[in-house]
């Protein structure tokens, strides 16, 4: 059985609402025996009259009111389906999700709420965890983007460098090497530090720093935020690397100190991450876009 087509549909709307063919065809900007065929055409496929004609007027029949039923229920869907797609291209509307690593959420909700206030409408899901599950979630797609730091080699990413992100050794104001000038990366490695967990960026960057200077940290404890941490080196549990950008609270109020080491800071960055093959939404692209817009770094790219 052939199928009804959306312009058959159109086409016997104009006729149901105008009772009238030659109104039909000036509305629809056709001529008459073009809408009349049209109709003819419906009427092949159903074998059933539409309309008939008492003296000058046109009536619809039973089996015309049911297809007009169906018609406007067919062009209302469309219409509406036209509308939605319209709000996806658009920025102000949409959906964002985003996934960040935990040493860099203080700074991304910053954006975040900077971003907002310009595109209000788009509704944005962010999820935290450590830098490994970032990763699991752009591999399985789950995510149209990511901010975080250190991005490996070998996986196929885009990152974009936007922000310096300078990792610090932190002690309490009262520690024995808060007091001195220059302190040696050697006498650095003799204390005990507190560490985040594996899979932590942060981490893995402290660690291949040591390494790289032939020198192994001695960790005393391991936890799973940076919160956790600055509390316990506050509480004289031991030392640790942090993001600078996470201790501005506690240097104000004279909670942690900043140790002058010898090679430090150990420089990284921030990185908007995505798929290289992920297709980015509008709203997607304009978070990406008004990121890079406020980078204070270099932009680096990998792939």
């Amino acid at each position: 059985m052939r199928r009804l087509t959306l312009r058959q549909f159109r086409v016997f709307e104009a006729v149901a609402r105008n009772l009238s063919f030659s109104r039909a065809a000036e509305e629809l900007h056709l001529s008459q025996p073009a809408v009349s065929m049209q109709i003819k055409g419906i009427e092949t496929i159903l074998g059933l009259p539409l309309t008939e004609q008492l003296g000058k007027k046109i009536f619809l029949t039973e089996a015309g009111r049911e297809v007009l039923h169906a018609s406007r229920a067919i062009t209302a869907r469309l219409d509406d389906l036209q509308a939605n797609l319209a709000q996806l291209q658009g920025i102000d509307s949409g959906r964002l999700n985003l996934a960040v690593t935990s040493t860099v959420n203080a700074v991304a909700t910053g954006i975040l709420v900077r971003f907002r206030g310009r595109h209000p409408g788009v509704a944005i899901h962010l999820g935290v965890s450590n830098r490994e599950s970032v990763l699991e979630q752009l591999a399985a797609n789950r995510i149209d983007i990511a901010i975080m730091g250190q991005v490996p080699d070998g996986l196929e990413l885009e990152a974009t460098g936007f922000m310096d992100n300078p990792l610090v050794a932190v002690a309490p104001p009262d520690h024995p090497l808060a007091q001195k000038k220059k302190v040696s990366l050697r006498e650095l490695a003799t204390e005990s530090f507190l560490v985040r967990e594996a899979g932590s960026g942060t981490r893995a960057a402290m660690t291949r720093f040591f390494a790289e200077k032939g020198l192994e940290l001695a960790s005393s404890m391991e936890m799973s935020s940076n919160e956790a941490i600055k509390q316990a080196v506050q509480a004289g549990l031991g030392l640790a690397i942090l993001s600078l950008q996470t201790l501005e609270m506690e240097l104000a109020l004279k909670r942690l100190a900043v140790l002058e080491v010898e090679g430090f800071p150990i420089m990284r960055h921030w990185y908007v991450v995505h798929r290289t093959d992920k297709r980015l939404s509008p709203a997607a692209q304009a978070f990406k876009q008004f990121v890079l817009a406020g980078a204070s770094a270099k932009p680096a790219r990998r792939s």
